[in-house]
């Protein structure tokens, strides 16, 4: 009986914080848009290069691989094949994720943004 008892309650404890809102809420592309606006400055939205490349098709692309735009050797050599794990990644900390990168962006500190700007970049197709 004890040991059901401990089960039940540990099922419930469980329950609690998962339902308690420590994980990330679902991404929303829409929030995603307004979480941009740090990344239009320098990014286009389709795939017109600026001061970075355009976004446009970001999602499943090599790093470094927009024709017409001068990247780093640190991009070029990176390896990186940009999916939400690699974004989210490099948006957190763009020199930690790829060292000697040029661009010249702290990152963003807050996961929900991230996991939101990451959901938007995903409906530039």
């Amino acid at each position: 009986m004890r040991s059901l008892l401990s089960l039940s309650i540990t099922a419930v404890v469980v329950g609690f914080v998962i339902a308690s809102g420590n994980a990330v809420d679902a991404a929303d592309a829409a929030q995603g848009e307004h979480a941009f606006a740090k990344c239009v400055l320098c990014h286009a939205k389709g795939n017109t290069n600026g001061i970075g490349p355009g976004l446009l098709g970001v999602i499943g692309r090599h790093a470094g691989s927009v024709p017409g735009f001068r990247y780093s050797s640190a991009m070029k050599s990176s390896n990186i094949v940009w999916d939400e794990k690699s974004l989210d990644a490099f948006l957190t900390a763009p020199q930690k994720a790829v060292p000697g990168n040029t661009m010249p962006f702290a990152g963003i500190p807050n996961e929900q943004e991230r996991t939101d700007l990451i959901a938007y970049l995903e409906t530039l197709k």
